[in-house]
């Protein structure tokens, strides 16, 4: 098997579903709305999980190590069609870098550290599969849930949706 080529057409076809699911959210959509005091609101959902096929699959892959301050981060955007712009430019260069990456590399030790604290510390592929990958997935599902509360369709992933059948 060639990991390799499994990996990169994993991550095209997840990254597809999780544009999906951005296109989903309604053009009037308030990006301020949460369904819960303790809840994210939807526009940091969304950059969150445009983010995570995009900036952070591009940290994963080309560095060893990223280091947060806690104040950086991304802002939410600020409408859907923003979204979907920053989401297809930084998908697109983290295909890039997962094309490019050599087998080896996948054995490197990968961390995110914040401040003194060492978040995450693993190999560059447990760190690729778990935090990317996986992190992706999860918060694609948290945004469908949001959008069925917003009385949106919802599209399938892994099959029709019950808004699709």
């Amino acid at each position: 098997m060639d990991i390799q080529k499994e990996l990169i057409e994993e991550f095209e076809i997840e990254s597809s579903k999780t544009r999906k699911m951005l296109e989903a959210i309604p053009e009037e959509a308030n990006f301020s709305w949460r369904p819960h005091a303790k809840s994210m609101p939807l526009g940091k959902l969304a950059e969150h999980v445009a983010g995570v096929p995009g900036e952070w699959a591009l940290g994963t892959l080309t560095k060893d190590k990223v280091e947060w301050d806690g104040k950086s981060g991304a802002e939410a955007p600020a409408n859907k069609a923003a979204l979907l712009e920053s989401f297809d430019r930084d998908v697109a260069k983290s295909k890039e870098a997962l094309a490019a990456i050599v087998l080896e590399k996948w054995d490197a030790n990968w961390k995110f550290v914040f401040g003194e604290q060492v978040w995450l510390n693993g190999s560059k592929y447990r760190i690729w599969r778990e935090d990317v990958i996986n992190h992706m997935i999860h918060h694609r599902g948290q945004l469908g849930t949001y959008l069925r509360l917003l009385d949106a369709k919802i599209p399938g992933c892994y099959g029709p949706s019950a808004d699709e059948m």
